[in-house]
């Protein structure tokens, strides 16, 4: 009987001849093969200071250097630091809703230049073509070829009970 002392918890168990010739007999159940083939470490979570175990990998391909125990702590993280001018999508502190605002309003929803009313391809246009102005008498609706054209060719615009005004 050969008697082997696991190289995780230091418990002896018993372990064939012939396992021990080859290199094996290390470890005394799965658990303990487990936690011996971690190649890793355990580091503190950024945001709670959870001990948390990252991989090699993990530890490699992480750009920024610091580890987080989920997701929920690494978005509290990145949502303290890319905010305002910090982020990709800043527009000068100004809010833009301007789409949903026509939305929300009894505007009827259909090009003014075409006709069409095919909700999925309709953009919201602003008539004196200022994005500042988010007024709702200062938006339209159009759809995304007609709002090309009067971008670029100045097509004409009708408001509902208006005749065709000219932009220029």
């Amino acid at each position: 009987m050969s008697q082997a002392q696991c190289k995780i918890c230091g418990k002896d168990f018993y372990a064939k001849p012939n396992w021990l010739k080859r290199g094996w007999g290390k470890f005394c159940s799965r658990v303990c093969k487990s936690e011996g083939q971690k190649s890793g470490k355990l580091v503190r979570c950024f945001t709670c200071e959870k001990t948390v175990y990252k991989t090699q990998k993990e530890l490699r391909v992480s750009k920024s250097k610091k580890y987080f125990c989920t997701k929920v702590c690494q978005t509290v993280w990145r949502n303290s630091i890319y905010v305002g001018e910090n982020h990709s999508n800043w527009k000068g502190g100004k809010h833009v809703e301007y789409r949903s605002r026509l939305l929300g309003s009894d505007v009827e929803q259909y090009c003014r230049v075409c006709g069409t009313n095919d909700k999925r391809i309709l953009c919201v246009h602003h008539l004196d073509k200022n994005r500042k102005n988010n007024a709702l008498e200062n938006l339209t609706w159009l759809c995304h070829n007609c709002h090309y054209l009067v971008h670029h060719y100045g097509a004409a615009i009708s408001k509902k009970g208006r005749n065709m005004v000219p932009i220029a």
